[in-house]
């Protein structure tokens, strides 16, 4: 066949346009693309050999040659694949699309952009040479075909392409660039070699450079005649785990997350089905220095047939594992057309499912063990993920339950480590609830006035001083049957825990001190919603408490923190008639004063700021000098 000239499909110079410019971010991926495809056409040639041993000719072993030439500014991506017939590549490489161009086109308009199928099926991956070359050409030769019957197949990617037969001896493909001269930094083997490494590294197939020594006499490096292996050919993940050390697993690790120390724990598993995949995932032992910044992209690689796609993988994990390092390499995950952004597909979804169900279980064997190590691993993870973990109770409702156990605390009858679990294994007869309180700080949380009568009865109360904490109550209801309740929010109930003779003095109580409320309630009716005899307190003179339902002081003082509008509510007062302030202020002649006080002290001592605060050390100061 003589030369001759084709004209692409009429759309195909926007289409090239389109990928040249659009579809990759990061232009050193066309590469990535090349080589990719040459471990495709690899591939192919083993499965057809099965039936057609003949097809491998005197080239039993497969192989991927990257070389370039300084001086014609060409770079080669060449390979002993299945090869192609004039036929195939006047099929394959003259048409963007076999389905139509048109179909492509719509594809990649607007909202369906990132939903265009995997990049193979428009052949775009081949196309994405044109982002460093003006010009492409293909030599190629079918295995089984005589080698008269090669195929030279060249454009420049604007709106033709020529196609002619040319004598090609060994089977298999060259794909050769000639680079635009910006483009000069791909004819350089460390250049070359740091791209394969990246991208290429775990391909099961060897790619082979030619090896550079050092000239003494022209003070620079030489390329040789010999080949050398650039890549490791072997990926770590796909090995059984019977064949990879402890070692092994660790340096792999250090390799993966540029971390000095070893990981607290790893999980290794192959998941066939309808979805099939391999995950290798850490749990780092230390947090990175970025953790809270939920924009960051998760720290998962995400393979497809051993080719890299993405650094940063975070569809395929939620939001609040992003601490996980690893790789998941799968067979048949689909992808945009760029391979850079990940569908929202069933096996997406699959493959995140079953990621994160992995990861809880690895982390509730260390929480559950008996061995003193494996409990000191989960104290030091919880110690720097914990909060991050809280996160996923209100993001992750299908495993909700699993994370609630996995929730470390401090509380009244231990300073760490008290799971839900511990919580209700230690409840008095005729507890119902499981008591916590939130504070700015675990000290505030111990001290304050709102626990006083659940130390005096011996009651637990979990204490929870983290930021994250008021929001993970606001998704965590109950754990186990057991309703989780807030200590300062509405009026003490402590049911079966509190006889009858108790309850009727409490109403006592409350009847007799009836005048000293009414003049509180005038006296402070600017500053607090009610004002109630308070059956919490035992050493303190009041406390100030929410109604049920209403946003707690603190979740209040937080959001203001963070620059957010936080709903006005006025705090209730309880007062304590059994305190010697409170006694004796009904008949003082300074009651508004020592009503105020009262007040502001109460806000104090639950972790709030008082409005003016000059106006109390006035009063104060006025008291002590009387």
């Amino acid at each position: 066949m003589s030369k001759q000239t084709h004209s692409f499909q009429a759309e195909v110079k926007q289409i090239l346009h389109l990928v040249t410019h659009s579809l990759y971010s990061n232009k050193e991926i066309f590469l990535r693309e090349l080589v990719s495809n040459a471990s495709d056409a690899c591939d192919k040639l083993r499965y057809e050999a099965l039936d057609h041993p003949q097809l491998f000719e005197d080239q039993p072993n497969l192989k991927v040659r990257v070389l370039f030439d300084a001086e014609a500014k060409t770079l080669t991506i060449r390979d002993n694949g299945i090869g192609m017939s004039a036929e195939e590549a006047a099929a394959h490489l003259g048409t963007i699309a076999k389905s139509g161009t048109r179909e492509f086109m719509a594809k990649l308009d607007g909202d369906q952009k990132k939903d265009a199928q995997l990049i193979g099926q428009f052949g775009v991956g081949f196309y994405s040479g044109f982002i460093v070359a003006d010009r492409i050409t293909v030599e190629s030769r079918r295995a089984g075909l005589p080698a008269d019957q090669g195929v030279r197949w060249s454009s420049e990617g604007t709106g033709e392409f020529e196609l002619e037969t040319i004598t090609k001896e060994g089977r298999g493909t060259d794909v050769i660039l000639h680079l635009r001269d910006e483009e000069t930094e791909f004819l350089s083997t460390w250049r070359l070699k740091s791209i394969i490494s990246k991208y290429s590294d775990h391909i099961s197939l060897p790619i082979l450079m030619k090896k550079e020594t050092w000239d003494a006499e022209a003070s620079k490096q030489v390329v040789t005649d010999e080949w050398e292996t650039v890549n490791k050919a072997a990926a770590l993940w796909s090995r059984s785990k019977s064949e990879v050390t402890d070692a092994e697993y660790q340096d792999f690790y250090k390799q993966l997350s540029y971390d000095s120390e070893p990981p607290l724990a790893y999980t290794h598993n192959r998941v066939e089905g309808r979805s099939e995949y391999t995950q290798l995932l850490y749990i780092p032992a230390k947090a990175p220095f970025d953790l809270w910044n939920r924009d960051k992209r998760g720290g998962v690689k995400l393979y497809v047939k051993r080719v890299f796609i993405m650094d940063d993988a975070e569809t395929l994990l939620p939001v609040y594992l992003r601490f996980v390092k690893g790789v998941i390499d799968s067979a048949d995950l689909p992808l945009n057309v760029s391979r850079e952004l990940l569908q929202e597909s069933r096996d997406v979804k699959a493959i995140r499912e079953g990621s994160t169900k992995r990861i809880l279980s690895m982390l509730e064997s260390l929480a559950d063990s008996d061995s003193a190590d494996d409990k000191a691993k989960y104290q030091k993870f919880w110690g720097e993920f914990g909060n991050v973990i809280k996160e996923g109770i209100g993001e992750d409702f299908q495993n909700q339950e699993r994370l609630a156990k996995l929730l470390r605390f401090s509380s009244t009858h231990a300073d760490e480590g008290v799971s839900l679990a511990d919580y209700v294994s230690r409840m008095k007869e005729g507890q119902d609830v499981i008591y916590v309180i939130t504070a700015d700080s675990l000290a505030a949380a111990k001290s304050s006035p709102q626990l006083e009568i659940f130390r005096k009865k011996g009651i637990e109360v979990l204490l929870l001083a983290e930021r994250v904490d008021e929001w993970m109550l606001s998704h965590l209801h109950e754990f186990e049957g057991k309703q989780l309740q807030s200590v300062a929010k509405g009026s003490v109930d402590l049911g079966k825990l509190q006889d009858e003779e108790e309850k009727k003095k409490a109403e006592e109580t409350a009847e007799a001190f009836k005048p000293l409320v009414e003049k509180l309630k005038t006296a402070l009716a600017s500053r607090a919603k009610d004002v109630r005899v308070s059956n919490r307190l035992v050493d303190s003179p009041a406390c100030v408490v929410v109604e049920e339902g209403d946003m707690s002081g603190h979740l209040a003082r937080l959001l203001k923190q963070s620059g957010q509008e936080a709903p006005e509510t006025r705090p209730i007062l309880e007062v304590n008639p059994e305190h010697a302030l409170v006694k004796r202020m009904l008949d003082d002649p300074r009651f508004d004063d020592l009503a105020q006080i009262l007040f502001d002290q109460a806000v104090l001592a639950e972790g709030g700021q008082l409005e003016d605060a000059a106006a109390y050390v006035q009063r104060v100061t006025k008291l002590l000098s009387a």
